[in-house]
């Protein structure tokens, strides 16, 4: 029995695997990210900027059993191919979200970028080399600022990065505007849930309009192989049809 739909996967360009981890796991880490920021969940006068980045980048206690679920490993096979994938120790940067004060000017539609290049650095490429995975580490409504989606945005980035190679910030107008007719979608949930989203899916931040702050973290997942429409496992099936 699979841990995602697939199917869902190849059409909307994202999924979600519900209970990753248990949600104790996802509030534990939520703890340990208060006490990086030097922040209290009991003080909002201290609530000062929109966004405050934490990360983690040992992958110890809590982070480390959010990075080696077993269903999340599971879910990275079937999307990725078994052995497509490189295991990742770490969440990475993880952007936590206020309320109550006016949001930040980062919510602008992109797509991540997706392949090394030889000075180290990484931009947005037709044949990209990474994935999207995001872990809910608090309680996310349609108000708690949930990072918002454009369903089948995929296919419509795969034809407009074909062959190219982009800075962000080129590929951001580019991939907004194939993709504006796309119908949303948030990625919302408890602690423990994670969004597994295609290279190519158009996303953005958004506003935060409830009471408590979110904690997300977002990582690339490394593959072994870039993504091209010729390949065979999902990441491939989904802008099959695309260029």
């Amino acid at each position: 029995m699979s841990v995602v739909d697939l199917d869902r996967f190849i059409a909307d360009g994202f999924v979600k695997l519900e209970a990753a981890a248990p949600r104790e796991v996802g509030d534990a880490a939520r703890a340990l990210l208060w006490q990086q920021i030097g922040l209290s969940p009991q003080d909002p006068a201290g609530w000062k900027e929109p966004v405050v980045w934490a990360s983690d980048l040992a992958g110890e206690g809590p982070f480390g059993e959010l990075m080696r679920s077993a269903r999340l490993a599971e879910a990275l096979d079937e999307v990725c191919g078994t052995g497509g994938w490189l295991p990742r120790g770490v969440l990475g940067m993880v952007p936590v979200r206020f309320p109550r004060v006016s949001p930040a000017n980062d919510r602008g539609w992109h797509i991540d970028s997706n392949a090394a290049q030889p000075d180290g650095t990484y931009l947005c490429s037709g044949k990209p080399e990474t994935m999207l995975l995001l872990t809910l580490m608090s309680d996310v409504g349609p108000d708690d600022a949930p990072t918002r989606i454009r369903v089948g945005s995929h296919r419509d980035t795969a034809a407009v990065m074909a062959g190219q190679v982009l800075d962000p910030f080129e590929a951001g107008p580019l991939v907004d505007a194939a993709s504006s007719h796309r119908p949303l979608a948030y990625a919302t949930g408890q602690p423990g849930d994670m969004y597994l989203v295609h290279p190519f899916t158009v996303h953005a931040a958004d506003e935060h309009r409830a009471d408590e702050p979110r904690f997300m973290a977002q990582a690339p997942v490394f593959l072994t192989e870039p993504v091209t429409p010729e390949g065979s496992n999902a990441l491939a099936r989904a802008i099959a049809d695309s260029i």
